[in-house]
């Protein structure tokens, strides 16, 4: 894999890892298209989302340092932060069961253009109803153990190529009654343990990594970060505007076209 095409996927990644069309999806799709392309599996694919969550640590500074220091103090935005920290917590626990009992199963996906397709056909659905349903004036401070239970469930089952990671938790949680905004920055925040996990338990496929092939991996993060840091932005208006159908459609379109014609 050369420095562009890795630069390209890391382009790719860095705009459709936040909005809700399914970033490793497209990556399958684009990775399947590349002359000359060797797939990388799924570790080239945790750095990309690495470099995706980098941004939102920085996007997200303010509301990471309000976690990281309620334990230190006792007032009560603290203790709403705290709790805020415990759901991220417990929501993280079906999303770790899912994706280390299942991960072989859902590395040899990352080579199947046809559960792509499928899958963004799913997405889309979800997008639609969600949107099409959503009544939420629920505040991220009034979210409980169910609703984190649910998304981290969802999340789990997003490693498959074609699901959308933030389409399909923001889009359950649109359907529990939780805000846009709301539901958006706990997705966000929810991801960051998830992609950590995944990161470090890519780490002992290292060694299948070439030498030649680092300065290519380095460069796709660096384009994630940046494209990703822009994208939050773009997602969040999308989010505040009641968008998502348009997503939703797109997700169709590309479904029904890599199912319905042959590459």
């Amino acid at each position: 894999m050369s420095i562009g095409q890795a630069v390209f996927l890391g382009l790719l990644q860095g705009l459709t890892e936040f909005l809700p069309v399914s970033s490793s999806g497209h990556l399958v799709i684009a990775q399947h298209f590349l002359t000359g392309f060797r797939q990388p599996g799924v570790l080239f694919d945790v750095m990309l989302h690495v470099g995706t969550m980098l941004a939102v640590c920085l996007y997200f500074r303010h509301d990471l340092a309000a976690l990281l220091s309620a334990p230190l103090r006792r007032n009560e935005e603290d203790r709403r932060q705290l709790r805020l920290l415990g759901l991220l917590a417990l929501a993280s626990v079906p999303t770790a069961i899912i994706g280390l009992s299942l991960e072989d199963f859902f590395s040899r996906l990352f080579h199947s253009l046809p559960t792509v397709a499928a899958m963004l056909l799913v997405t889309g659905s979800l997008l639609f109803v969600a949107e099409r349903l959503r009544r939420g004036e629920r505040g991220i401070d009034r979210l409980g153990a169910f609703d984190a239970l649910l998304v981290g469930t969802v999340q789990g089952l997003a490693i498959i190529p074609g699901i959308s990671r933030s389409g399909s938790t923001i889009a359950v949680l649109l359907l529990r009654g939780v805000d846009g905004e709301a539901a958006a920055r706990f997705s966000f925040l929810l991801a960051l343990p998830a992609v950590g996990g995944a990161a470090l338990l890519s780490l002992r496929d290292l060694r299948a990594v070439q030498a030649a092939e680092i300065p290519a991996y380095l460069a796709g993060t660096l384009a994630a970060f940046l494209i990703g840091l822009a994208s939050i932005h773009l997602l969040m208006g999308v989010i505040r505007k009641r968008r998502l159908l348009v997503f939703a459609v797109y997700c169709w379109l590309v479904g029904l076209l890599f199912l319905l014609v042959p590459f």
